[in-house]
C-alpha cells in the first residue's frame, strides 16, 4: 500500500510537471518581453521611461483582472474534459471569446479616455500625454491578448501546453524587432516613439492569438473537440456560468494587485532610496513568481480533470502535489535570496559606486524578507489554483481581501509608518498577509476534499 501511494505521488508529480514546465516557460517569456519593453523605453529617455512605466502598469492591471475573469474557462473545460463531455469544449471556447468582446469594449473606452483621471491624480501632464499615446496604441491589441488567454486556458485544459510555450516564446523576438522598427521609424515607417512600443505589442498579441486559434483549428489530435466547427451563437447559460466562477477570480487578482500598488505608493513616501530598493526586491520576486504561476495553472487543470472524473482522492493529491512543488521551489529561491542579496542587487546597480550604498543596504534587507515572502506567495497562488479546479472562487476572494488588505496592508502600515521600521516594516506586512492567505487557502482546499467521496460542486 505504501509503495502504491508512493507510485501515485510520483506519477502525479510527473504529470503536473509535464503540464507546468511549458506554462512556466511561457510565463517567463512574457516577463522577459515586459523587461525588454522597459529597457527599450529607456532608450527614448527618462521622461519616456516614466510615462511608459505609468502606461504599462495601467495596462497590466486591466489585462490581469480581465484574464482572471476568463480563466474560469480553463477550470470548467478541465472538468468537462475529465468527464468526457467533449461537446462542451467548443461551446466554452466560443462563450469565452464572447466574454472577451464584452470586456474589451468598456476597457477600450477607459483606456482611450484616461488622461483626465490621471491628471486629477496629480500625474505630470507631459507623462500623461505620452502614456495616453501608448495606451491608445494598445487598445486594438487588448481583445487579442485576452482572446489568447481564453485559448491558452482551453489548450491547458486539454493537456496541450507545449504549443503555448512555442507560440509565446516565438513572439519575443517579434516584439523586440517591432519595438525597434516602430520606435525609431525604420524601413520608411514613421518614428512613433513610445506609441511604437504599444503598436509592436498589439501586433505581437494578434500574432499569438491567430497562432493559437490556428493550432486549435488545424491540429489533428484536437479534431474530436470540433473547437471552431460549432455554432457561434451566444449561449446565455454557458456564458453566465463562466462569469459566475470568473468574477471572484478577477476580484482576487484586483485585490492582490491593489495591495502591491498601495504598498509601492507608501514606499514612495519614505524616499527615493527606499522606493528604489523596493523596486529591486519586487522585480526579483516577480521573476521567480512566474514558476508558481505556471504551476497554479497546471494544478487547476489536474484538479479539474480529476473532479470531472469524480475522483476526489486524485483531485486532492493533485492539489497537494502542486502546492508541495511550488513551496519546495520557492524555498530554494528564498535560500538563494537569503545567501546572495549583494549579487542580486549587482544586477541592477553598480554596487562599487559609493552613491549606491544606501540603496544596496536597503535592498539587501528587503531581499532577506523576500526569502520568506517567496514561500507564502507561491503557496497562495497554487492553493488558489487548486480551488479553481473545484470551482471554488468566492471564498478565496474573501480570504484574499482579509489576508492582503486587512492583515497585510494594515500590519505593514503600522510596522512601516507608525513604528518607523520603514520599508522593512511594509515588507513584513506583505509576508504576514501572504502567509495568512496561503495557509488559509490550503486549509480551505483540504477542508473541501478531505473525507469526501462524492462530487464536490
Amino acid at each position: 500500500m505504501h509503495s502504491l501511494s508512493q507510485s501515485k505521488v510520483f506519477a502525479e508529480v510527473k504529470a503536473t510537471l509535464y503540464l507546468a514546465i511549458p506554462l512556466i516557460a511561457a510565463q517567463l517569456a512574457q516577463a522577459a518581453t515586459g523587461f525588454v519593453d522597459t529597457v527599450m523605453m529607456g532608450l527614448l529617455g527618462s521622461e519616456t521611461l516614466a510615462a511608459g512605466g505609468l502606461g504599462a502598469i495601467i495596462f497590466f492591471t486591466l489585462i490581469l483582472i480581465c484574464t482572471g475573469m476568463v480563466s474560469a474557462v480553463g477550470a470548467i473545460a478541465a472538468t468537462a474534459h475529465g468527464a468526457g463531455e467533449l461537446h462542451r469544449i467548443s461551446h466554452l471556447t466560443v462563450q469565452g471569446l464572447w466574454l472577451t468582446v464584452a470586456l474589451s469594449v468598456p476597457v477600450g473606452v477607459v483606456m482611450w479616455n484616461l488622461s483626465p483621471l490621471l491628471l486629477r491624480f496629480g500625474q505630470d501632464p507631459t507623462a500623461v500625454e505620452l502614456a495616453q499615446t501608448y495606451l491608445r496604441a494598445l487598445i486594438l491589441g487588448f481583445p487579442a491578448a485576452l482572446g489568447f488567454a481564453v485559448l491558452r486556458n482551453i489548450l491547458s485544459a486539454l493537456n496541450y501546453t507545449r504549443p503555448i510555450m512555442a507560440i509565446v516564446a516565438s513572439c519575443v523576438p517579434l516584439n523586440i524587432g517591432g519595438n525597434y522598427v516602430l520606435m525609431f521609424g525604420k524601413f520608411g515607417l514613421p518614428a512613433l516613439g513610445l506609441a511604437g512600443i504599444g503598436w509592436a505589442s498589439t501586433l505581437s498579441f494578434w500574432v499569438t492569438f491567430i497562432a493559437a486559434a490556428g493550432f486549435l483549428c488545424l491540429s489533428r489530435r484536437l479534431k474530436p473537440y470540433q473547437i471552431f466547427r460549432t455554432s457561434y451563437q451566444f449561449d446565455a447559460s454557458e456564458f453566465w456560468g463562466i462569469v459566475k466562477i470568473g468574477w471572484p477570480i478577477a476580484g482576487l487578482f484586483a485585490i492582490e494587485t491593489g495591495l502591491f500598488a498601495v504598498t509601492t505608493f507608501m514606499m514612495g513616501t519614505l524616499g527615493t532610496v527606499t522606493l528604489a530598493a523596493h523596486n529591486i526586491a519586487l522585480q526579483t520576486a516577480n521573476i521567480t513568481f512566474m514558476v508558481p504561476v505556471g504551476l497554479s495553472l497546471a494544478t487547476t487543470v489536474r484538479v479539474g480533470q480529476a473532479m470531472g472524473r469524480k475522483e476526489i482522492l486524485s483531485a486532492r493529491l493533485a492539489g497537494y502535489v502542486g502546492i508541495a512543488i511550488g513551496v519546495s521551489f520557492m524555498s530554494l529561491m528564498g535560500l538563494f535570496l537569503w545567501t546572495n542579496p549583494d549579487k542580486i542587487v549587482a544586477l541592477y546597480l553598480d554596487i562599487q559606486n559609493a552613491e549606491n550604498q544606501p540603496v544596496l543596504e536597503s535592498a539587501m534587507s528587503l531581499l532577506g524578507i523576500a526569502a520568506m515572502f517567496q514561500i507564502f506567495d507561491g503557496m497562495q497562488i497554487i492553493a488558489a489554483g487548486a480551488l479553481r479546479g473545484v470551482k471554488d472562487t468566492r471564498i478565496p476572494m474573501a480570504i484574499g481581501f482579509l489576508g492582503y488588505w486587512c492583515i497585510g496592508l494594515f500590519s505593514g502600515y503600522i510596522l512601516g509608518l507608525r513604528l518607523n521600521f520603514g520599508g522593512t516594516g511594509l515588507w513584513l506586512g506583505l509576508v504576514l498577509g501572504l502567509a495568512f492567505s496561503g495557509l488559509l487557502l490550503t486549509c480551505r482546499f483540504a477542508y473541501l476534499l478531505t473525507g469526501k467521496t462524492d462530487f464536490v460542486e
